[in-house]
C-alpha cells in the first residue's frame, strides 16, 4: 500500500483515479493545483505524485520544477495534449513517466505499480517514522506537529505520544495498560482513568463527533486503536 497524491484541475479525473488506486488499497490525497500540490508535500511524505500540467495557479510543468528542488518522489505527468514537445518538456523537468488524457485507467494502475516497485528497491530498508497522514489527520514527530483538516491542533506531551503510537503501529489494539507503560514509559502509578481521559480529550481536539470517533476506535473490552490507512 502506498500515499500517492493525485494533482488535477478536473474534480472527475480526480475522482476516477482515486477510485481505481483505492481498489488497489492505497491511500489517496488530493490537490487542484500545483500550490496544493506543494503545500500537501510539506506536510506529508508521499510515495508516488499523479500529475496534470494543464492547471491554474501554477501548472504542472513548474510544480514539477519546484518539486525537484526537494524531493525524488516519483512523477507521472498527465497532459491532454499529444505533441512529443509536452512530453519532452514533462520528462526534462523531473518527471518519471507520462500519459496523454484520455487514458485508460487500468494502465495508470500498471505504471503506478511499475514506479513504487522501482521506488522500492532504491529506497533503505529501514526507514525511519517522519510524518504520518491519515485522511485529513497529519502526525509530524520530528516538528511535534498535528493538523486536522488544515488546521493546527495543539497537544500536550502525552496526548502527542499516545497519537503517535496508535498512528505508527495502524490496525494494532493498545490496552490501556500498555498505552501507559509506552507513553508514560513506568510500569506503576497507572489508575484506571489515565488513559482514558487523555483518549477522551484527543477526541475532543481531533474528531468532528467524539461520540463517533473516525480515528481513535475503542475495541470494547480489550483497548483502543487507528484503523490502517
Amino acid at each position: 500500500m502506498a500515499l500517492i497524491l493525485v494533482v488535477d484541475d478536473d474534480s472527475e479525473i480526480r475522482d476516477v483515479i482515486h477510485i481505481y488506486l483505492r481498489k488497489q488499497e492505497h491511500e489517496v490525497l488530493e490537490a487542484k493545483n500545483g500550490l496544493e500540490a506543494l503545500d500537501t508535500l510539506m506536510k506529508c511524505e508521499v510515495d508516488l505524485i499523479i500529475l496534470d500540467i494543464m492547471m491554474l495557479q501554477m501548472d504542472g510543468i513548474q510544480a514539477c520544477m519546484k518539486i525537484r528542488e526537494r524531493y525524488a518522489t516519483p512523477i507521472i505527468m498527465l497532459s491532454a495534449k499529444e505533441e512529443d514537445m509536452d512530453k519532452i518538456v514533462g520528462l526534462t523537468t523531473g518527471a518519471d513517466d507520462y500519459m496523454t488524457k484520455p487514458f485508460n485507467p487500468m494502465e495508470l494502475i500498471a505504471r503506478v505499480k511499475a514506479q513504487l516497485r522501482r521506488q522500492s528497491l532504491l529506497k533503505p530498508k529501514i526507514s525511519e517514522f517522519k510524518t504520518i497522514c491519515i485522511q485529513d489527520l497529519v502526525i509530524d514527530e520530528t516538528k511535534h506537529y498535528v493538523s486536522i483538516r488544515g488546521q493546527e491542533v495543539m497537544l500536550t506531551p502525552l496526548e502527542f505520544g499516545i497519537l503517535k503510537l496508535l498512528a505508527a503501529n495502524p490496525g494494532q489494539v493498545f490496552s490501556a495498560d500498555a498505552i501507559y507503560e509506552a507513553v508514560w514509559k513506568e510500569r506503576t502509578g497507572y489508575s484506571d482513568n489515565t488513559v482514558m481521559v487523555h483518549i477522551r480529550n484527543l477526541r475532543e481536539k481531533l474528531e468532528l463527533v467524539p461520540r463517533e470517533p473516525q480515528y481513535i476506535k475503542t475495541v470494547w473490552g480489550v483497548g483502543y486503536k487507528i484503523d490502517k490507512y
